[in-house]
C-alpha cells in the first residue's frame, strides 16, 4: 500500500499554471512541471480505502488505489497496466475530466481530496515517455468488419476495443480531421491536439482505419455502409444544440459556442478562415451565455483573441463555496467552481434571464436585454423562477456566445435512413447499446444524451464488449464491472 500516513503528512498540491497575463498570449497548455517526488507525495496522500469510493464515482471504474500504490513505487509498467485495463485514454481524462472520482474520494470528507486526475495524467505521459504505449495488433482476426460512425472519444475507445477483440475496424468521421470532440470542441490550452495524433497514431498502426471528410449519411451512402459492415456503432455525438428563441436570435454576432470554439481550433491548427465567416472575440463585449465547461472554454478563447471585455451569464443561483447539507459526499459536490479561464479575466453574473438581443440598423448585435430572477421551489413541482421588478437592464454586447447545451443527435440523414428507434429524448433508444436494428448499436451522447469525456469513453468500451458478443457469440474485452485486481492478482 501507500505510504500510511501520507494523507496526514502530505497536503494536496498541483503543478502551478502559469501567470494569465503570460498564458494568454498563446493557446498551448500553460502548466509548469511536476517532479515526480512530488507526484509520489500526492499518490502517498490515497488511503487505500476498504471501500474505495473513488472507484463508484468514476464512470469508468478506474483501480485508483492500485495506481497510487504503483505511482508511489515508481512501478510505471504496473501503474500504466493497471491504468490501461479500464481506461483507453488517461492522457484525454487526466487533461479533461471534471473529475468525479475526485468528488467521491473517502479523504475529501474533511480534507482536500486526492489529485486523481493529475496523478492519471501522468501516468499517461510517463507511459509515453518509457515506450510503454504499443501498437496493438492482434494475433488472430475473426474476419468481422465494423464500422464506427464518429470519431470522439466514444468511437475511439469502441474502435480500439473491437481491434482488440480482432475485428476489422473502420472509423467513419464527417470532418476533416480525427477526433470530434476531443479535436474540435476541447481548446488547444486545454489539451493540445498532438496528444490526440500521438494516439491516433498507435491506432492507425494497430490496423484501425479512418476515413475523414465521410458524412455517412450526406457524401457517404448508408446503403452501402450496411452491406459493407458485419455491424455498425453509431458515435456520432448529440450534436444538435440548444438554442434561445428570443427576439433577435437572427443579428450578427450571436453564435453557438460549438461554431466559434471548433472555428479556433481549426485557426489555432493552421486552417485559413475566410474573412466573411470569422467569428472572433477581438476587440468585443463578449457576453458568453451558460455556466458550465464550454461557457468557461469560450471565457479562455475570448481572452486569447483580446476581447475588450468578457461576461458570463448562467440562468441558476451562484452555487455555494462548501457542500449543503442536502448534497453530501459522496455525491458530486455541487459547489462554485473557478477555472483556469475565469482568472484570466471575466465578470460572472448569476440567475440572470436573457430576454431580447438588441440589434443596430444593419442587423448587427450592439446589446442584450437581461433580467434578475428569483429561484422558486415548492415541494412536488419542478423548480420555477420569478422576474425581480425593476432589475431589467441592456448589456452592451457585440459578439453573444450562447453555451447552453445540446439536446440530441441530428435526426435526419444517417439515423432516419437507418430507421432506428428514437427514446422521447431524442437519443437513440437501444437495449444493452444494441439498436432497433439488429446490427446497430449505439454508445456516447447518441445513446445517453449529452455527458462527459470519461461517461464517452465509457460507453465505447461497453458498446464494444455487446458488439463483440453478437458477432462471435462471447466477449474477452474487460467491462467496468471487472476488477482489476481479480483479473492480474494470481492469488484472486
Amino acid at each position: 500500500m501507500t505510504k500510511a500516513n501520507g494523507f496526514m503528512k502530505y497536503n494536496r498540491e498541483l503543478p502551478k499554471a502559469k501567470p494569465a497575463k503570460e498564458r494568454i498570449k498563446h493557446f498551448k497548455e500553460f502548466y509548469e512541471e511536476f517532479s515526480d517526488k512530488k507526484t509520489k507525495e500526492q499518490a502517498a496522500r490515497c488511503m487505500d480505502c476498504g471501500i474505495p469510493f473513488c472507484h463508484q464515482g468514476c464512470p469508468l471504474g478506474n483501480n485508483i488505489p492500485e495506481w497510487n500504490d504503483a505511482v508511489y513505487h515508481s512501478d510505471w509498467e504496473y501503474a500504466v497496466e493497471i491504468a490501461e485495463s479500464t481506461n483507453n485514454f488517461p492522457e484525454f481524462t487526466g487533461r479533461v475530466c471534471p473529475a468525479p472520482c475526485e468528488g467521491a474520494c473517502v479523504l475529501g470528507i474533511n480534507k482536500p481530496p486526492v489529485t486523481i486526475e493529475f496523478i492519471e495524467k501522468f501516468i499517461a505521459e510517463k507511459g509515453f515517455e518509457k515506450g510503454l504505449y504499443k501498437p496493438f495488433v492482434p494475433e488472430i482476426r475473426t474476419g468481422k468488419n465494423v464500422a464506427v460512425i464518429g470519431s470522439g472519444p466514444a468511437g475511439l475507445a469502441a474502435a480500439e476495443q473491437l481491434n482488440k477483440a480482432g475485428h476489422w475496424v473502420t472509423v467513419f468521421e464527417r470532418d476533416d480531421r480525427v477526433g470530434g470532440l476531443l479535436r474540435y470542441g476541447i481548446p488547444d490550452f486545454k489539451m493540445e491536439k498532438w496528444v490526440v495524433d500521438r494516439r491516433i497514431d498507435l491506432m492507425k498502426k494497430s490496423g484501425i482505419q479512418f476515413k475523414t471528410n465521410a458524412n455517412v449519411g450526406v457524401n457517404i451512402d448508408v446503403q452501402d455502409v450496411k452491406k459493407e459492415f458485419d455491424a455498425i456503432l453509431l458515435c456520432g455525438g448529440s450534436t444538435v444544440p440548444r438554442d434561445l428563441d428570443i427576439h433577435g436570435r437572427e443579428l450578427t454576432g450571436v453564435y453557438f459556442a460549438m461554431d466559434f470554439l471548433k472555428q479556433n481550433n481549426k485557426r489555432v491548427a493552421g486552417d485559413n478562415i475566410p474573412e466573411n465567416e470569422q467569428i472572433m472575440a477581438t476587440g468585443k463585449d463578449v457576453v458568453v451565455i451558460g455556466g458550465g465547461d464550454t461557457g468557461s472554454d469560450c471565457v479562455g478563447t475570448s481572452n486569447r483573441q483580446g476581447a475588450k471585455s468578457i461576461t458570463q451569464i448562467e440562468l441558476l443561483e451562484q452555487p455555494p463555496l462548501e457542500r449543503s447539507p442536502d448534497n453530501p459526499w459522496p455525491h458530486w459536490p455541487m459547489i462554485l467552481r473557478t477555472s483556469t479561464s475565469h482568472e484570466e479575466g471575466v465578470r460572472r453574473n448569476w440567475a440572470l434571464h436573457t430576454k431580447e438581443f438588441i440589434g443596430d440598423d444593419e442587423g448587427k448585435l450592439k446589446g442584450i436585454k437581461v433580467v434578475e430572477i428569483e429561484w422558486k421551489r415548492d415541494d412536488g413541482k419542478p423548480p420555477a423562477f420569478i422576474e425581480k421588478k425593476e432589475t431589467e437592464r441592456i448589456m452592451t454586447c457585440d459578439l453573444a456566445l450562447l453555451a447552453v447545451g445540446f439536446i440530441y443527435p441530428e435526426p435526419e440523414g444517417l439515423l432516419k435512413e437507418l430507421n432506428v428507434e428514437l427514446d422521447g429524448r431524442g437519443n437513440v433508444k437501444c437495449n444493452n447499446y444494441q439498436s432497433s436494428v439488429d446490427n446497430v448499436f449505439a454508445a456516447g451522447d447518441m445513446r445517453r444524451g449529452q455527458s462527459l469525456v470519461v461517461w464517452a469513453i465509457s460507453e465505447g468500451r461497453e458498446a464494444a464488449r455487446a458488439m463483440d458478443i453478437y458477432l462471435t457469440g462471447t466477449s474477452n474485452l474487460e467491462s467496468k464491472n471487472d476488477s482489476f485486481m481479480s483479473i492480474h492478482d494470481p492469488e484472486l
